[in-house]
């Protein structure tokens, strides 16, 4: 089984240029039915995996998702991240700002939502929008959303070294050819026709500019704390694999362990005996 951890990361320090990527690689499995049985594996550790960091609450895990339009950000959430357990699990999606949040920095809105220890937490989209869709739409100067690089360094820094929080941050990439044909299943499937907006084709438009924006996000915040993975995501049972087993890696990395129990098992077994020797009485 190939490293995806060490094939897609973003070395910090290294210059990204995602048309020298395959949005279309798909490892050594040649199929959705190929890979279907590592997939689960992968699932079903990370079920195990979660209910260690849950019982342990010594870790957290905060996974950023952010891609173009029908990247599959909602897959992910759907396919990867559900079978984590809900109670400790949480997927936060970021819009438009709100007036209020608006009146404050960029990153007051999403402080609240990071994972306290034992939580898993999910960004579908992130504060990465504030250097993304503002730069790209020319909502703020320049000068606004330049600095904000540093700024979000020192927030992940802030969140791994004070919360003990892993990060994993993964850019969905998908080719505009693949965009485009999601696009069309949107349109032909009633299933999924809720999910098209005016801006969908519009966006297009600005699509080198967003090609040109995420390669700045991947080279200025690839840190060691904070990695960016780039998950070629044409294929959606790839990008299911790439995500599941770079998760799983990190997360079995954590070495974490069940507590000892806080009470005498001793004295409560005793209890339960004695309890189930009245129950027999009656």
């Amino acid at each position: 089984m190939p490293n995806y951890y060490k094939k897609l990361i973003v070395e910090p320090g290294s210059k990204v240029k995602l048309r020298e990527i395959d949005p279309d690689y798909h490892g050594k499995h040649e199929s959705h039915k190929e890979a279907a049985a590592t997939i689960q594996k992968n699932l079903e550790k990370l079920d195990q995996l979660q209910y260690l960091m849950y019982a342990e609450k010594k870790h957290s895990l905060l996974i950023v998702l952010q891609g173009l339009d029908a990247g599959g950000k909602d897959g992910v959430v759907r396919h990867v991240i559900a079978g984590m357990n809900p109670a400790a699990c949480r997927v936060v999606g970021f819009k438009q700002p709100t007036a209020e949040e608006l009146e404050h920095d960029f990153l007051w809105r999403i402080h609240p939502h990071v994972p306290a220890n034992g939580e898993v937490a999910i960004f579908n989209r992130s504060h990465y929008e504030d250097v993304l869709v503002v730069r790209v739409h020319k909502l703020v100067p320049k000068e606004v959303w330049s600095p904000r690089y540093e700024q979000i360094n020192r927030f992940e820094r802030l969140l791994a070294s004070e919360n003990n929080t892993t990060i994993l941050k993964f850019f969905l990439y998908i080719s505009k050819e693949e965009q485009l044909a999601r696009f069309k299943q949107r349109l032909d499937d009633p299933l999924r026709q809720w999910k098209i907006s005016d801006s969908d084709y519009k966006e297009r438009e600005y699509w080198d500019g967003y090609i040109e924006a995420f390669e700045d996000v991947l080279n200025k915040t690839s840190t060691e704390y904070a990695p960016w993975f780039v998950i070629p995501a044409n294929h959606k049972w790839f990008r299911n694999l790439a995500v599941s087993q770079i998760i799983r890696r990190t997360l079995k990395n954590m070495n974490m362990k069940l507590p000892p129990p806080t009470v005498d098992l001793a004295e409560i077994r005793k209890q339960y005996h004695t309890a189930a020797a009245e129950e027999q009485k009656s």
